[in-house]
């Protein structure tokens, strides 16, 4: 059952997205954010990051100050030269990666500076969080690309 959840979960995703809508705008906030943390885990435990990195690949996090800070502290550079190297300001006015994938992304999908990266990225995919909820159109835009947002929304509407 589990496998056939996750075959094919992106053209899943994008058939399903009026589901997710109605789901997300009508879910009980305090069940579904009391039984997120499990299933947080229980999709984590069947996913790997490593195997996908979509999210690196094709998207950006925001650089935060404290987050052009502490990577530029690790990386042994200036702030300045951080954001001169490898970021941009958005339309947002965020300072995002310039160039896709993230140039912190090797070629076997590991961080190069995972232990250092932005808080969007240790928080992504928000399946944990109360972030799933207060921002639906996020995580419906998520879960066409994060097999791990997609598999939590469906326990959700299963549930």
């Amino acid at each position: 059952m589990e496998k056939d959840l996750l075959n094919n979960w992106q053209k899943k995703s994008g058939d399903r997205q009026k589901l997710y809508t109605k789901f997300l705008h009508r879910a009980d906030k305090n069940k579904t954010l009391k039984v997120l943390p499990d299933l947080h885990e229980e999709a984590f435990s069947k996913i790997d990051c490593l195997d996908c990195a979509a999210c690196c690949k094709n998207y950006s996090p925001r650089f935060k100050t404290t987050d052009i800070k502490r990577v530029a502290k690790h990386l042994r550079i200036k702030d300045g030269d951080l954001i001169n190297k490898y970021l941009k300001v958005d339309e947002d006015g965020d300072y995002v990666v310039n160039s896709k994938p993230c140039p912190f992304l090797g070629a076997d999908n590991f961080c190069s500076i995972y232990e250092h990266r932005p808080t969007d990225c240790a928080r992504f995919p928000y399946t944990d969080e109360d972030v799933f909820l207060k921002r639906p159109k996020i995580t419906q835009k998520n879960s066409t690309f994060c097999p791990a947002v997609y598999y939590v929304l469906e326990k959700l509407i299963e549930k």
